[in-house]
């Protein structure tokens, strides 16, 4: 072979490798012994560990004995033809979790008894998924809000004009009802105005924001009222970039999350909330209103160790009026889930034993904030 073949060779392994790491799904080669040959950028962070170790393994290393993948691999094997199986269970301990993937297998016909597996994780798909459907469910709240602003607000005013002019000429006696009559029209009214924030389509007014400042200023105001009594933990990525998002609509969110954490903690004792910030590579979703896609690397988490979401609630808990609590409306998380839809992000709920994580995932600031008086905010 000449000098020119093997440069020629050698660009096209490169051009390969190139084509494989843009790829945002994990993908790998094994040879016929099963150890990992190759693995591009997405499966080195899948698997938790650079290509150079990998490569000193075996694939059984990191999946579980007696998965689906094994007797895939030996089916391709035989076969000589590649195969696709969905919703395969590949979580080990070294895998950090459970782990639901859907599976590309084939063989590599230039090298015998060589696998190409491509991973799509399910989690991927079942957030785009679940995204969509609390989007839908923010739309049908926002007809409903619009209806109760004309239909209900106006009657209810009357309501409670009628029961001020009843309290000055009841009796004593009397006076209660018509304080609660006051009081349960006001009630109603703060109902319909919490549910008139889903009616606002205008575009979110949003800037480089230091998610850690929002964070700060949410434990400062939970620690002063509601969370007395609950230890709030923190465990930030001191280089993460910029949120693009609006700040005073993500201490929205925060507060409502923690709020929620410390309310289902209760009384509980060793009951506490950490707060995590990570970089991890994201998804690409697009952002309403506009055909421009984004990646949605920062991943920000509210964690508590109370007693979890029922299972039955779990699917449906950024619905409006779902809830656990016995005098919530529901609207909570609804709001969050809008919110963090309308700049383009995601949120989701995992329950696992004495564990509960909400998570969101958003975009990252292309102009980080300058001003010291941002940053220190």
């Amino acid at each position: 072979m000449s000098d020119r073949d093997v440069l020629e060779e050698n660009a096209e392994t490169d051009q390969a490798k190139f084509v494989l790491n843009a790829i945002r799904h994990p993908v790998i080669m094994i040879d016929d012994d099963d150890y990992i040959i190759f693995a591009n950028w997405e499966a080195e962070s899948f698997f938790g560990a650079s290509g150079n170790y990998l490569s000193r393994h075996k694939i059984d290393s990191y999946i579980p004995f007696g998965s689906p993948l094994l007797a895939l691999i030996e089916q391709v094997r035989e076969r000589r033809a590649p195969v696709n199986e969905y919703r395969v269970d590949v979580s080990s301990p070294k895998l950090d979790g459970d782990r639901l993937v859907d599976i590309y297998v084939a063989p590599v016909t230039e090298q015998s008894g060589s696998i190409v597996i491509l991973f799509q994780e399910r989690s991927m798909a079942d957030k785009i998924d679940r995204q969509l459907t609390h989007r839908a469910a923010a739309r049908s709240v926002t007809g409903l809000a619009s209806m109760l602003a004309h239909e209900i607000k106006n009657p209810l005013s009357g309501i409670r004009g009628a029961a001020q002019l009843l309290e000055s000429s009841v009796n004593d006696e009397d006076r209660p009802l018509t304080r609660l009559i006051r009081d349960e029209t006001d009630r109603i009214v703060s109902l319909v105005d919490r549910m008139e924030i889903f009616s606002d389509e205008r575009p979110v007014d949003r800037e480089a924001v230091n998610i850690h400042s929002v964070l700060d200023r949410v434990k400062a105001i939970a620690l002063a009222g509601f969370a007395q009594n609950i230890k709030i933990k923190e465990q930030y990525d001191p280089s993460l970039p910029s949120v693009y998002a609006n700040r005073d609509q993500l201490i929205q969110v925060f507060l409502n999350l923690i709020k929620n954490a410390c309310e289902a903690l209760g009384t509980q004792p060793g009951g506490e909330v950490l707060l995590t910030t990570a970089f991890r590579p994201g998804m690409r979703l697009s952002v309403p209103g506009s055909r421009e896609k984004v990646s949605l690397p920062l991943e920000f988490c509210v964690q508590d160790n109370g007693p979890g979401v029922p299972s039955d609630i779990l699917p449906h808990l950024f619905d409006p009026f779902i809830t656990t609590k016995i005098n919530g409306s529901g609207l909570g998380l609804a709001l969050v889930a809008k919110i963090v839809g309308d700049h383009g992000g995601i949120v989701e709920c995992d329950c696992h034993s004495n564990r509960t994580i909400f998570r969101i995932l958003m975009p990252a600031s292309s102009n980080p904030p300058t001003s010291t008086k941002e940053q220190s905010q």
